[in-house]
């Protein structure tokens, strides 16, 4: 069953792949192979703990349970699935979250306020003002929540589907540059923040410049690929019916990013999962939008009616990313992840090539669970440790290259990272399209700022 489990995972990944290949929806894949694999891991747990690679069941043990047929499936239902689903729930939720709220705005038109002011229609020219507004907010915000922001940005900027897609590929590539160098803008350096492996401000300082290259070269690609001008998309027949005013469209456009802003302030402050304040978020707009509603006509309540506009979320995109963070986390408890880092740690000694594998890696599996167990496999070391040891002191180099390869080795592949399967989602962008115009431009970027880190190590 062990071996079972790792290939159906990889068979499930081909066909994600080949979605337009073999015309099976990716979400409906990723559900079966999600849902697949924990049925797997159940079925076959006693042959699968006994091998001895869930470092989880280890702890487990560790903790006074005794071993046993029926201590296994409360260890996987009641401890491993639901640990899994706390987290996976979080990312849904605040996905769900981030994406209706971005919907509210756009229904009200508030993205028109943004767009309205942005003249330029050089596609170079607007490309980087695109990339670098999202590196830095995204730092802000965090890379998930800047690219929903974004994309539903440039629907209103630009028409040509291909030209959106270079455009979305190049806010994964930004939003994901830009989150890894600030302690709230990714999922995994939050980690490492609250595990005390990296500073606030330490990791700014060290993470800037790299991650900048990394956004820096795909984009500098991308800006001599394309040439000429942007052909902005007509209004839709809801945007014309339910024409806003532009009072109304200022208050629901404030609100929106204020609720987005507000949340990681509200992490910080309550140490909540960050859903929590998006969900907050949401709740304050629906409640001041249908109090808005009140003044409005039968057919613009009807329209601008939260309720409505909630149909609109790309549901499969969100499934499709439960799927994968499910079967992911199937891999992480039966010990597949362990086993894998366990022998990166064994054959590959040399921290920067290390790290550079663990970015790869993070473009094909999630990067939260692999982060978390390179954090379980190196201690902290103690302040003032020489030699190797003085790679994993507090802000040690290691760790600040697992902030930063984690983070952007996300964008080699267009579902390496949740950024990059909201914009998948939202744009419709393929696997196959991703891989064969971005990937190499992302690897770049990527090995860019690899190379940056190694050059500080030999004049530093």
């Amino acid at each position: 069953m062990y071996y079972l489990m790792l290939e159906v995972f990889i068979f499930g990944y081909i066909l994600i792949v080949l979605e337009h290949n073999v015309h099976i929806n990716k979400a409906a894949t990723a559900l079966i192979m999600g849902a697949g694999l924990w049925a797997l891991y159940a079925i076959g747990a006693d042959e699968i703990l006994s091998l001895g690679h869930s470092e989880s069941w280890k702890h487990w043990l560790e903790a006074g349970h005794v071993k046993g047929h029926e201590s296994i499936i409360n260890f996987i239902v009641h401890h491993e699935l639901t640990e899994h689903l706390s987290e996976m729930a979080s990312i849904v939720f605040f996905l769900m979250g981030a994406m209706t709220i971005v919907e509210v705005i756009d229904e009200y038109q508030g993205f028109r306020i943004i767009t309205n002011r942005i003249r330029v229609t050089n596609k170079p020219k607007l490309l980087a003002i695109i990339s670098l507004m999202t590196f830095f907010l995204s730092a802000a915000l965090d890379n998930l929540t800047t690219t929903i922001v974004i994309v539903a940005v440039l629907n209103k900027l630009v028409q040509d589907k291909e030209t959106r897609w270079y455009f979305a590929s190049m806010v994964v590539i930004s939003a994901n540059a830009g989150g890894a160098w600030s302690p709230i803008g990714d999922v995994t350096t939050i980690m490492l923040w609250i595990g005390g492996q990296i500073t606030a401000l330490k990791i700014m300082e060290e993470i800037f410049m790299p991650s900048l290259v990394a956004m820096l070269v795909p984009l500098g690609v991308l800006m001599l690929k394309l040439k000429g001008e942007i052909d902005p998309p007509d209004m839709s027949d809801d945007e014309t019916k339910a024409f806003i005013p532009l009072k109304d469209r200022i208050i629901v456009l404030t609100a929106g990013l204020c609720a987005l802003m507000a949340v990681p302030v509200i992490k910080s402050y309550t140490h909540l999962p960050p859903f929590i304040g998006m969900l907050l978020g949401l709740g304050v707009m629906w409640f001041m939008t249908d109090f808005k509603l009140h003044s409005k006509t039968a057919e613009d309540k009807r329209l601008l009616n939260v309720g409505r506009i909630l149909k609109k979320i790309d549901m499969p995109t969100v499934l499709f990313l439960m799927g994968i963070l499910l079967a992911v986390g199937a891999l992480s408890s039966a010990g597949h992840l362990n086993v894998m880092a366990g022998f990166m740690q064994e054959h590959f000694t040399d921290i920067y090539f290390q790290n550079t594998l663990i970015g790869v890696l993070s473009a094909i599996v999630d990067n939260v669970p692999i982060v978390a167990a390179f954090m379980g496999m190196y201690p902290i070391a103690e302040a003032g440790a020489t030699g190797e040891l003085a790679n994993f002191v507090v802000d040690g180099k290691f760790w600040e290259m697992l902030a930063y390869a984690s983070g952007t080795g996300g964008s080699i592949l267009i579902i390496g990272s949740a950024a990059g399967v909201a914009a998948m989602g939202m744009e419709r962008i393929s696997f196959t399209w991703y891989f064969k115009n971005i990937a190499w431009v992302a690897t770049l970027g990527y090995l860019g700022g690899i190379a940056l880190f190694y050059l500080e190590m030999l004049f530093m």
